[in-house]
């Protein structure tokens, strides 16, 4: 932990200038911006090896009204759409939620900042803490972090 689950419209799947964005580059951005944030000791909070981004297309979605009003207002209908979900483990202080929710917020406006500024699109951040009922781990990932 931690996860970052990005849903969306598989419209975005297209060069910025179709209106879409470049997934890959983006889950980089989203990472690192994790791996940056600090607590209130100035430690990273998220573990290297531990963080993951996963970007997945909706095979099947319906948006709003479908397009209706954004083609009233002259937006055009092909509207989109960013779900983004972070799970962390309990345990990190409100200060720390919301500095990462802050550091993924400024990540997204920065990346879809022309997608806001000339189409219908919606970005949901959401930040949730829970408490596994199992948690079992098995990685050969985190000793490559962990050396001393």
């Amino acid at each position: 932990m931690p996860h970052l689950v990005v849903l969306y419209t598989p419209n975005l799947d297209q060069p910025a200038t179709a209106g879409g964005t470049d997934m890959k580059a983006l889950c980089r951005e989203l990472c690192d911006a994790m791996l940056a944030v600090r607590d209130e000791a100035d430690r990273q909070v998220f573990p290297t090896g531990g963080t993951r981004v996963l970007a997945y297309p909706a095979a099947h979605c319906a948006v709003s009204d479908g397009g209706a009003a954004g083609e009233a207002a002259g937006l055009g209908g092909d509207y989109a759409f960013v779900y983004m979900n972070l799970r962390m483990a309990k345990g990190r202080s409100a200060v720390v939620h919301q500095r990462v929710g802050e550091a993924l917020q400024g990540v997204v406006k920065a990346r879809f900042a022309t997608q806001l500024a000339t189409r219908p699109i919606g970005i949901t951040v959401q930040v949730d803490e829970g408490g596994e009922v199992f948690d079992g781990k098995t990685s050969s990932l985190h000793p490559l972090f962990n050396r001393n």
